[in-house]
């Protein structure tokens, strides 16, 4: 049985809230110790880059993707001659993505590329109805108008299928939805979700669809009479809860258990205390922001660990643990030597806030400015490309 969500009061970590200690910071080894999952060690990133020929992405080089549940078993499988499928997935509760939300995309498309298998992404439009209170179409128009910026990532259309809830569950999905909610008593969904007596039983209810995407049936379309088929699911550790209820049903229902690729939070620029917040648009910057806007919220906004004072700062050097620009860099500034340097010489005072800051802004303005124009190519009719359920003949291809 895999352990439940007991996390300790201090710090809280759920699919629908995150904070941190006191404001300090999240304690990511006392979160792996708690969910039960493993860190993803130095060897595991050497194996993707010898199975894959490929070099690790950023965010596997840089620990971004720190915790995993049986991903040394699947490359194990892999390495057998055996296929795998991806998952990922976003709610969409927001008009405009931000670049936390990104994160999991750039990863998810660069293991498609380099293992070339396919992918369902699953838009979980009803989730967000019953928790954003937003109606059933507000909800279906946030999950198109998010699914371009998705695709806007690069996705081959080739290997993966999009899918809402609102339009995809029934079915085999559906079958498998039951086959999991039988295995899964009260008592234990709500001590996996934290769920009380003022929560509806749309939100009880709600676990197996995200849950039923795991198993390859649920796809007949995609991968009939393929049920032995692995599935791997990069995500943010925040939904380790669903995939370890996820995990504890699979054997129960014929299935092999989903393997997790887990991620910690992309930090708001106030500070690494969770994740960030939809409601505060300073605390993040988003996919729609103008360069003018990425200037000033990194000038103005992005918490500095630099001193006081030049003349301190000379003296004393940057505190690189709270500073948010060299966290971003570390995200998105794929030149390890170049971001070596810069952490060097900002730790050691040779390099002032404001230098590094502008080197923060020409590269999140670049990031930035080129998503604009690839979600701009999107259109409606790619759009119903990824979401039209068909066949997927060349995905392992």
């Amino acid at each position: 049985m895999e352990q439940n969500n007991q996390v300790e009061e201090e710090q809280i970590v759920t699919p629908w809230e995150v904070s941190a200690e006191k404001g300090g910071k999240i304690d990511y080894d006392k979160l792996i110790d708690k969910f039960g999952c493993q860190r993803l060690d130095q060897s595991l990133v050497d194996r993707v880059a010898r199975l894959t020929g490929r070099p690790p992405h950023v965010f596997l080089r840089r620990g971004v993707f720190f915790a995993h549940r049986d991903f040394s078993d699947l490359l194990d499988a892999y390495e057998r001659g055996e296929k795998f499928y991806l998952y990922t997935g976003r709610g969409p509760s927001s008009e405009a993505l931000h670049l936390g939300h990104l994160v999991p995309f750039m990863f998810t498309k660069y293991l498609q590329d380099a293992f070339k298998v396919p992918l369902v992404i699953q838009l979980t439009d009803d989730e967000k109805c019953m928790w954003k209170n937003l109606t059933v179409e507000e909800s279906q128009r946030l999950a198109r108008e998010n699914a371009k910026d998705i695709i806007a990532c690069g996705f081959d259309v080739s290997r993966t299928f999009i899918f809402s809830d609102f339009d995809y569950v029934g079915g085999s999905f559906y079958k498998n939805m039951v086959k999991i909610a039988k295995c899964v008593t009260y008592n234990k969904v709500v001590g996996i979700f934290g769920f009380s007596g003022e929560d509806h039983i749309g939100k009880v209810s709600f676990p197996p669809v995200q849950a039923a995407p795991s198993f390859p049936s649920s796809f007949p379309h995609l991968f009939s009479e393929k049920d032995n088929l692995r599935c791997l699911i990069p995500c943010a550790i925040d939904q380790d809860p669903y995939f370890r209820m996820t995990r504890d049903v699979a054997p129960r229902i014929g299935y092999h258990k989903p393997a997790l690729i887990e991620s910690s939070f992309f930090p708001a620029l106030q500070g690494d205390t969770g994740k960030m917040s939809a409601s505060d648009p300073n605390s993040a910057i988003y996919v729609t922001d103008s360069a003018k806007d990425i200037k000033n919220k990194v000038n103005r906004y992005a918490f500095s660990g630099g001193q006081d004072s030049v003349e301190n700062h000379r003296k004393y050097g940057a505190n690189l643990e709270v500073d948010i620009p060299i966290k971003y860099l570390g995200f998105f500034l794929d030149d390890d030597a170049e971001l070596e340097h810069i952490r060097t010489e900002y730790g050691a005072g040779r390099l002032l806030t404001g230098e590094v800051k502008k080197r923060l802004v020409d590269l999140l303005t670049d990031l930035v400015e080129t998503h604009k124009r690839a979600r701009a190519a999107v259109t409606d009719e790619m759009v119903d490309a990824f979401m039209a359920v068909r066949p997927l003949p060349n995905m392992f291809s």
